[in-house]
């Protein structure tokens, strides 16, 4: 009886997947992740840029698929680094770094510029950006 309850509320109100890092939290974070994502934006740029005939069928596709990754790539990094951001840095680091919240704020801007174009200044400004938290990330886990 219990059983066919359970299945019928089930099916009145599913539950939905959720998926995060962690939200223990583990304690578990590493921006690499994120500076390896904005190198790949990068690649991907420079594969497009030298991209020459996209009206060939096979350049077409490569093209698209350099675009689906570059934009993939940068979605994770500016995931990945939000998730740090949001779960790790705690208000002492932003005491010793006081600019930290405007370090973030700008790489997550450039992430989205790097979404939108093909700008390779832009995607090597991301991953700069990245390392620099990166950087400060690990300054703190000292």
């Amino acid at each position: 009886m219990l059983g066919s309850v359970k299945r019928l509320a089930d099916r009145l109100s599913p539950f939905g997947v959720a998926h995060a890092h962690c939200d223990i939290p583990c304690g578990i974070y590493d921006p690499n992740d994120a500076i390896q994502a904005a190198q790949t934006c990068i690649r991907m740029t420079e594969l497009i840029l030298e991209s020459e005939d996209v009206s060939i069928l096979g350049a077409r596709n490569n093209l698209i698929r350099y675009v689906a990754a570059k934009e993939e790539h940068a979605t994770k990094a500016k995931d990945d680094i939000l998730i740090i951001w949001t779960d790790y840095f705690k208000p002492e680091h932003l005491e010793k770094y006081p600019n930290l919240h405007e370090l973030v704020w700008n790489a997550c801007k450039l992430g989205s510029q790097v979404k939108q174009n093909i700008d390779m200044e832009a995607a090597q400004a991301f991953k700069a950006a990245l390392e620099e938290i990166g950087n400060i990330f690990w300054e703190t886990k000292q």
